[in-house]
């Protein structure tokens, strides 16, 4: 994967830009997910919140786009192990949304699908006077001026606009996937379909929904209210629906300060920690990052997550080091597939994740071959 200049955060210390507000679109932020391709990095702690270079989360870039596009009002839809989201969102964020403009409402298990969540939060979605929703997703890392996309999508008059990307065909199956003539108008859609449509003159690549609409209020209140089966997801419900009346546009992310569009879905270990990687080499004026490289790069592609400890004599190869993980001198990682994976979790791409309860299983196993190997038998030890 090539290194590319993504957006830059806002820290805690940064004062949020002087832009025009949004203040009278009604926004959406999904926030509710387990994301449980993360496997145990999201035992305790939903996806959005899950650590991103250093002291940042996944949930930062949405919010970072949020605040930078002028949004002043924002709903968050939670529901999944969200304590420390809801900490990390006001301690951090809360300062650039107007007075009480940052809202988080927790599902408590009653949300059954992303549509669900937006039907239950429509009270606060009604509240301005201007006739549009935005919908947004928090566990992407992106760039985006949402400014940009709302304004594509008065200038088209649609139902509901769509913001999405190229990827590689190959990848294609984890996301929406449709086809685009070349006005913008959605002709196909598929969720996360078996074999994906590929753009029309690039063979080897798809358009994918970012999982961010644009809708005109009046339509999205009939779909999600009208009819005996109320709809539960906007991926397999609501967006099929607008395209089959015809009624849904899509808008391409635009390249940023790279050249190029950034947006990652880090819902894989692989993912996750390869996204990561494209920002060590990010400029540090563009990237103001509340820790540095230094401080979660390990180098040889492998992260430490915040709390983490890893000596120097440790040679990990590839491998995410979950939060407070105390890993011991010596470990090596990387070199020997069966090992990794007989102590801790090795995904067919080749990342590790290491945790804690994976070193603690693998110290007491160690510990139970020494108390019972006689002395005379030389001992043939784990990387320790």
């Amino acid at each position: 994967m090539s290194v590319l200049r993504p957006l830059r955060l806002l820290s805690a210390r940064t004062r949020c830009p002087e832009t025009p507000p949004l203040s009278d679109v009604a926004c959406l932020l999904l926030a509710g997910g387990q994301g449980t391709r993360l496997q145990q990095l999201t035992a305790v702690d939903s996806k959005p919140a899950v650590p991103f270079a250093g002291s940042n989360r996944i949930v930062d870039f949405a919010m970072a786009n949020a605040a930078r596009s002028g949004l002043r009002r924002l709903v968050v839809a939670t529901q999944y192990a969200p304590r420390s989201l809801h900490h990390h969102l006001r301690t951090r964020w809360g300062h650039c949304f107007d007075k009480g403009g940052l809202v988080l409402r927790d599902g408590q298990g009653d949300y059954h699908g992303t549509a669900d969540a937006a039907r239950k939060c429509w009270d606060l979605l009604t509240e301005g006077p201007e006739d549009l929703v935005m919908i947004l997703s928090a566990d992407h890392v992106y760039d985006m001026d949402y400014g940009a996309l709302l304004a594509a999508h008065r200038a088209s008059g649609a139902a509901v606009t769509v913001a999405v990307n190229p990827v590689p065909l190959a990848e294609a199956r984890a996301f929406g996937v449709m086809q685009a003539d070349g006005a913008g108008l959605i002709q196909s859609f598929a969720e996360k379909p078996e074999r994906p449509a590929a753009m029309v003159g690039r063979p080897d690549m798809a358009l994918a929904s970012m999982g961010i609409y644009v809708f005109r209020r009046d339509w999205l209140r009939l779909a999600l209210f009208e009819g005996t089966h109320p709809a539960l997801d906007f991926g397999h419900d609501i967006i099929p629906h607008a395209v089959d009346r015809a009624e849904a546009f899509a808008w391409t992310l635009p390249a940023g300060p790279s050249g190029q569009a950034y947006w990652r879905d880090v819902g894989t270990l692989d993912a996750l920690r390869l996204a990561q990687l494209d920002f060590v080499n990010a400029e540090p004026a563009r990237l103001p990052f509340a820790c540095p490289a230094s401080d979660w790069y390990l180098g040889r592609g492998s992260v430490a997550m915040p709390g983490a400890v890893v000596p120097h004599s440790a040679r990990l190869t590839a491998t995410l080091v979950a939060p407070g993980a105390q890993v011991p001198p010596g470990l090596v990682t990387g070199d020997d597939a069966a090992e990794d994976a007989r102590w801790f979790t090795r995904t067919p791409g080749g990342t590790v994740l290491i945790t804690q309860a994976m070193l603690d299983r693998r110290a007491a196993y160690a510990g139970i071959r020494r108390s019972v190997t006689p002395p005379s038998i030389p001992r043939r030890g784990l990387h320790a």
